[in-house]
């Protein structure tokens, strides 16, 4: 084609942003051919295959990040499933080769996925796609993880791109991504909205017909790739893209600043915390502490986080917030994170289930560790701890209970130690309509799973985008008692879930009295920005 034909592929934007540079093209793990052996042979090197895809998701979850490790979890614990491979080593001995047998098993399991009425089970089908193409990938060889250039800011376009080979890529050398498949509500989705990588899916063209270094702008705004732009299209570019960075330069400028209103109405901004290496490159003057510390990135490994890994884990956070408090939630394991050998397994309905602070009280025993680990925290800075999904009163006089008796321990023992301040996330409707009656210090509306648990939607599927609405009146007004609840009791009320980072949101939580949220360090820019602009 000549330079001046450009070719557009329509795709749907799955993380927003723009990118221009060469293309690199994926290849499928699932092109190369082995030769096959005896059944001893193929059983062996099925094995082989496995166990070495188990050390390599070992070892991307123990780096990565609470929510890439979730992913990589679920994989782990379908792998330790001593079941999984009977029906692969009945094939085998039937003289079919490897690749067949763990094909056919997990593309049994993940029909039965399909099918599941459940949300959360379907969803679970794209991590059994991933788990069945990394073994296969393993079994012929290792896959070729794309790759650009020392220095280059390629675009990668591919057929699938799958969590685990998600994490491998080094994304410094990628401005972007666009797939054939996938979905907005993916994993992959969600991991390149976290790291700030534009991404299309669904995207109407065939990878395989293009040549390897074509020009191409991603547009993940619009919804466009467009191959070997024309010079219009790339003058639209770079005015769109400079436009863009002068709006981040701009709420740049508010980084240093405290948050206030334009009538100078003083909001707290914290930020959330989900890998602590984030704090390493976030200047602790730019917030007023941690809101929200999601210590399930304790829990990745193949045993239980000791007391001392947790203390060291939460004293490191406090030293970084240099005296401004650091809120750390108590273990949200369950619903979507599952963590093999502690979460229950064969519920119908994970995130109804046994999960949160219901998970902790149920095992005394792992919780124990965990509020030793904070006691002995709170004697180093201002430490907060809030418990997940808590639905009676019941539940937070248990864990004052617990906390009580760690700390007569510790003190009995000379070990250093402190009372924390308790409070808890206010998820649960239930929790939401009382919340007057519960003995905590303080309140942390978790707006996520209120939105998904007012309105009866999973926040993971699109079909439902129009029914999971923040703005819902029956959302608004349990925000709205919570904030009266707290006024009344002189409590903090604050915001941690995504709607205190959408600036057409934000402004809603301000009017109805909310005066602290805590955000993505990623937004704190724009959220000061937005705190400015708004009334009141």
């Amino acid at each position: 084609m000549s330079r001046t034909t450009e070719l557009r592929w329509r795709g749907t934007v799955a993380s927003r942003g723009l990118a221009l540079g060469p293309v690199v093209v994926g290849r499928s793990a699932q092109e190369a051919v082995r030769p096959q052996g005896s059944p001893d042979e193929e059983w062996w090197a099925l094995t082989d295959a496995v166990e070495r895809t188990r050390q390599r998701l070992q070892g991307l979850a123990e780096t990565a990040d609470e929510m890439a490790a979730e992913v990589l979890e679920v994989q782990l614990a379908i792998l330790d499933d001593d079941g999984l491979l009977d029906p692969a080593k009945e094939a085998i001995d039937g003289s079919i080769p490897a690749e067949r047998a763990w094909g056919e098993v997990l593309g049994d399991l993940i029909a039965d996925y399909e099918a599941e009425e459940d949300e959360y089970f379907r969803a679970r089908a794209v991590d059994l796609k991933d788990l069945r193409d990394s073994v296969l990938a393993a079994l012929n060889g290792p896959d070729d993880v794309p790759m650009a250039a020392e220095g280059s800011t390629a675009i990668l376009v591919d057929r699938e791109l799958t969590p685990s080979r998600f994490l491998e890529i080094d994304w410094t050398r990628f401005r972007g991504a666009a797939l054939t498949g996938g979905s907005p509500t993916s994993h992959v989705a969600m991991l390149a909205r976290s790291r700030g990588i534009p991404l299309l899916v669904g995207l109407d063209g065939d990878p395989s017909a293009l040549p390897q270094a074509v020009e191409a702008v991603l547009d993940a705004e619009s919804g466009w790739l467009v191959l070997m732009p024309e010079d219009a299209t790339l003058a639209a570019f770079h005015r769109t893209a400079a436009a863009r960075t002068r709006e981040a330069e701009e709420q740049a400028a508010h980084l240093a600043r405290p948050a206030k209103t334009a009538a100078g109405r003083p909001i707290t901004v914290m930020v959330n915390v989900d890998d602590p290496r984030v704090v390493g490159t976030l200047d602790p003057g730019h917030c007023d502490g941690i809101g929200l510390t999601r210590t399930e990135f304790l829990f990745t490994g193949p045993a239980l986080p000791d007391e001392e890994a947790q203390y060291c884990a939460y004293a490191a956070l406090l030293q970084w917030a240099a005296g401004r408090p650091v809120t750390i939630r108590t273990l949200d394991a369950g619903g979507d994170k599952p963590i093999a050998g502690l979460t229950p397994e064969g519920e119908t309905n994970t995130f109804l289930g046994v999960r949160g602070i219901r998970l902790s009280l149920a095992r005394p025993d792992v919780f124990r560790v965990q509020l030793r680990a904070l006691a002995r925290a709170a004697a180093v800075g201002p430490l907060k701890v809030m418990c997940p999904m808590v639905t009676q009163p019941e539940e937070i006089a248990q864990v004052r209970a617990l906390f009580a008796q760690v700390v007569a321990d510790l003190q009995a023992d000379g070990t250093p130690c402190a009372v924390p301040q308790l409070g808890m996330m206010v998820e649960v409707p239930a929790a939401a309509l009382r919340a007057e009656e519960f003995s905590v210090d303080f309140y942390s509306i978790g707006s996520n799973d209120l939105v998904q648990y007012v309105t009866a939607t999973a926040r993971d599927n699109g079909a439902l985008a129009r029914l999971h609405n923040p703005r819902d009146p029956a959302v608004l007004e349990l925000i709205g008692r919570v904030v009266k609840a707290g006024a009344a009791a002189d409590r903090e009320v604050s915001v941690c879930g995504d709607m205190a980072a959408e600036p057409e949101l934000l402004p809603i939580l301000l009017a109805l009295g909310v005066s602290a949220v805590s955000v993505a360090p990623a937004a704190l820019a724009r959220v000061k920005a937005t705190i400015a602009r708004c009334d009141g």
